[in-house]
């Protein structure tokens, strides 16, 4: 299958060795066009049919979040920012401008490729993220969003990360140390504490549904469904 990509980034050698490595891809086959500016990334998204957006935020003229922001009032093709600003609240923005994924450089162009064929395979509808729920929690992947009885939740990427990894575990005991791996990763230098603490906003945030979320004493965290106020 081929797909029609746009890369929008001002540093003309990332540009050449993700245009290399995309095009040289045996599996399926990917045309990508490249801009070096906002501006033109725009106009580019405006005149073509893309599958995919590849796109930095540090851009001349009109920065990533300004696109972003922009394009998503006329489409939904699949974004992933590809930038140096890691910051916690960078990454937020652009999930709630719309972003369906958000990297770090320097990144690895084999997880670059996967991310993109899960989102390219999922836009067009050979794959669906489940929703995910229990009680009254109801956390939907594709929209990367929390509602809680109904009412729209503001999530850190950590809290949401580590929710969604509970709900999609409901039912088993997840100790501290697990948590802690799949979250935070195999390099995180803190303590389990991290994990306590999180856990602590996460049931603040679900109010009454919080209690969803069940300590076990020496172990770490169970999500077990409160079927009693399911059925209400």
């Amino acid at each position: 299958m081929t797909y029609r990509i746009v890369l929008i980034e001002d540093d003309p050698q990332i540009c050449e060795i993700l245009t290399d490595y995309l095009t040289a891809q045996t599996d399926n086959a990917f045309v990508v066009d490249c801009a070096n500016d906002g501006e033109k990334g725009f106009e580019r998204i405006v005149a073509g049919q893309y599958d995919l957006v590849l796109l930095d935020i540090m851009l001349p003229h009109m920065d990533g979040f300004a696109l972003c922001r922009e394009m998503r009032r006329f489409s939904d093709a699949p974004v992933i920012f590809i930038t140096a600003r890691g910051r916690e609240e960078d990454k937020l923005r652009g999930y709630h401008l719309g972003c369906d994924d958000y990297l770090v450089k320097p990144f690895s162009l084999p997880i670059l490729h996967a991310k993109m064929l899960a989102l390219l395979r999922r836009a067009k509808g050979m794959v669906q993220q489940p929703v995910l729920a229990a009680g009254g929690i109801l956390l939907e992947p594709e929209r990367y969003r929390v509602c809680c009885d109904g009412e729209e939740k503001d999530f850190s990427y950590k809290e949401y990360e580590l929710l969604k990894y509970l709900l999609e575990h409901k039912e088993k005991v997840c100790t501290r140390e697990e948590l802690l791996t799949q979250i935070w990763g195999y390099d995180f230098e803190g303590n389990d504490r991290v994990v306590d603490n999180h856990i602590k906003k996460i049931r603040k945030k679900l109010g009454a549904q919080g209690r969803q979320i069940r300590t076990v004493f020496r172990k770490g965290y169970q999500l077990k469904e409160d079927k009693k106020n399911d059925e209400k």
